[in-house]
């Protein structure tokens, strides 16, 4: 990951549940965030993963703990998003920190006994990270084997670290308002994960035995990821989901009596992760307390692609799973798989559904979406590090846009057409023209 954020075009966009973008202003980011600094310094702060100490802060900000279930999603985030919510942002970079601990902790020395494990015991990891003071205690160490049949490094064994589960302190659930069950997944760095992401193929979830849902489909290199065993790792039993459902569920009953959130956050293939397992969870019935009530689910998602179809969308929503997404508008990985196959091809001129929308992917939840690029290190699009960066300084200098949205060209295209006349086969050769010029 890139240690420095690029020089960004200010601003922040969202999207509301129905899909559409709103700008939001760089000014308003700026009303609404806590000056930010590091301890100590009086110059403007860079944007590096830095412990910040708030030094001005409204007087009637109300306490998170008053609030929380608004701040993890109960109603959509309305009004959160324009202008941003300090709580909000302040949240967004607190779990935004807990996902760049999993990249600090891995262990990418092949020379290392601990070679695509943690690098730490789960009592010191967060310490050794510099963020001995998150509040938080991990739990468990999770583990997913990408299945993909291509040697392995010598010696090791297919399965990697991919993150952790983790509880707040006692003294931490008092500032939240609530135990905090929590699930932080890393991004992709090894090059069976990246093939794993490559295999962009829509397969049925099939999760819940009882009731298998054939309209649920996800890509099938997530699914694979999260429902594949190692039966030779020394460090992990089972795959990734049983591992999780297994200390999820333990969590959930050690804490019955308690007020609980389940939050899942995670970066790139990580967030697909934690989108699965919030899907997974509910899906299950698994996402309850003592009292047979249903603990909230909510997915922290950083330049995050997309998992499933239209029908995994629409369940995830009808279950309650709350999802954020945080995407730079320029991260290309936020725009797969399905670039034209998405939730915004399903209907051609608003009016005519097309016959494949069913095996469209279409992105869940609620968009917020950063604005900055870097020509000179094109790679900081999708860099974590600039993600947060930006969250906790939008005042930044303004750089010139460059090029065009090559999809809102298509959207454009598509919308001015008149489709009354149009064969099936002549519309799809003039998508295929389209793309080929746009060259994409």
């Amino acid at each position: 990951m890139a240690s420095s954020l690029p020089a960004p075009r200010p601003g922040l966009l969202s999207h509301d549940v129905s899909g559409r973008r709103r700008r939001v202003s760089a000014k308003s980011v700026a009303a609404s965030t806590v000056a930010l600094r590091p301890a100590g310094a009086v110059a403007a702060p860079s944007v590096g993963i830095k412990q910040y100490t708030a030094v001005a802060a409204a007087p009637s900000r109300p306490a998170l703990a008053s609030m929380w279930r608004e701040i993890q999603g109960a109603d959509d985030w309305e009004d959160l998003v324009e202008p941003l919510n300090p709580l909000l942002r302040d949240e967004i970079v607190r779990y935004g920190e807990l996902v760049v601990a999993c990249y600090k902790a891995f262990d990418l020395d092949p020379a290392s006994r601990r070679y695509l494990n943690c690098k730490y015991g789960k009592r010191s990891m967060l310490r050794e990270v510099g963020m001995v003071d998150s509040g938080y205690e991990i739990t468990k160490y999770v583990y997913a084997t990408p299945d993909i049949s291509i040697p392995t490094q010598s010696g090791t064994c297919c399965s990697r670290w991919i993150g952790y589960v983790a509880v707040p302190s006692d003294e931490a659930v008092r500032r939240l308002g609530r135990r905090d069950i929590l699930v932080s997944f890393r991004g992709t760095v090894t090059n069976t994960e990246w093939i794993a992401n490559f295999m962009s193929s829509l397969t049925q979830a099939r999760l819940d035995p009882h009731d298998p849902r054939p309209d649920v489909k996800v890509e099938s290199g997530f699914l694979s990821l999260y429902t594949s065993d190692d039966s030779s790792s020394k460090f992990s039993s089972g795959s990734c989901r049983e591992q999780l459902l297994s200390e999820v569920s333990r969590l959930i009953h050690k804490y019955k009596d308690e007020e609980l959130s389940i939050t899942l956050a995670g970066h790139s293939m990580g967030s697909s992760l934690a989108l699965l397992l919030g899907y997974d969870l509910a899906e299950l019935g698994l996402n309850r307390d003592g009292l047979r009530q249903e603990v909230p689910i909510t997915v922290y998602s950083f330049g995050g692609p997309r998992v499933g179809n239209s029908g995994f969308k629409d369940r995830c929503e009808e279950l309650g799973v709350k999802v954020l997404r945080v995407v730079n508008v320029n991260d290309p990985v936020t725009k797969l798989p399905g670039v034209f196959l998405n939730e915004n091809f399903k209907v051609l001129a608003e009016r005519y559904e097309l016959p494949w929308s069913s095996s469209c992917y279409a992105h869940v939840g609620v968009e917020l979406a950063l604005d900055f690029f870097k020509m000179e290190n094109p790679v900081c699009v999708h860099d974590l590090d600039s993600y947060i960066g930006l969250l906790k300084c939008p005042k930044v200098a303004q750089v010139k846009k460059n090029g065009a949205d090559l999809l809102s060209k298509a959207r454009r295209f598509l919308s001015e057409q008149s489709f009354d006349t149009w064969r099936w086969q002549d519309a799809a050769m003039q998508v295929g023209n389209l793309v080929q010029s746009l060259r994409i």
